[in-house]
C-alpha cells in the first residue's frame, strides 16, 4: 500500500460495521424458531406494522427488558441555513423514540467491555515480596 493513510482511513479499519438487514433478522429467527421463512417474515411484519400504528396513534409500546417506543413531542426552536447562515424557525414535529430497557443495555455493556488482562503469576515476583 502506498501513500499514507487519513484519518478517515484510520477510522474505517478500527471500527467494526456490520449490519443485519431485515432478510438476515428473518433467517436469524427462522432458524431460532423453526418457523417458516414465509411465516417468520409475516410475524416480523406484523410486530413491525403494530408498533408503527400504535406509536403513530399517540401510544406507548413497553416491551419489559427490551425497550420502549413512543411518540416524542419536539418543540419549534430556532435553528439556521447551513447554506446561507440565515436564521430559521424549525417547526414542532412529533417523533418516534426507542428507549432501551435494563437487560438490554446490560447485554450490550457486558458484549463491550474489555477483556481483563490475565494475573501474574507468583513466579514472575521477586523474593523479596513474597518474603514480606
Amino acid at each position: 500500500m502506498t501513500g499514507k493513510l487519513n484519518t478517515t482511513s484510520i477510522i474505517q479499519i478500527r471500527t467494526r460495521i456490520i449490519t443485519m438487514n431485515k432478510a438476515e433478522l428473518i433467517d436469524a429467527i427462522a432458524d431460532k424458531t423453526g418457523q417458516t421463512r414465509a411465516d417468520t417474515t409475516n410475524t416480523l411484519d406484523a410486530l413491525l406494522e403494530t408498533i408503527e400504528a400504535t406509536v403513530a396513534s399517540g401510544d406507548k409500546v413497553l416491551l419489559v427488558g427490551f425497550g420502549t417506543f413512543d411518540p416524542h413531542h419536539r418543540a419549534a426552536r430556532p435553528g439556521r441555513n447551513p447554506q446561507t447562515g440565515e436564521p430559521i424557525e424549525i417547526a414542532e414535529s412529533t417523533v418516534p423514540k426507542f428507549t432501551p430497557g435494563k437487560s438490554f443495555k446490560d447485554r450490550v455493556v457486558e458484549a463491550h467491555k474489555p477483556k481483563s488482562k490475565p494475573k501474574a503469576s507468583a513466579k514472575g515476583k521477586s523474593k523479596a515480596k513474597l518474603k514480606s
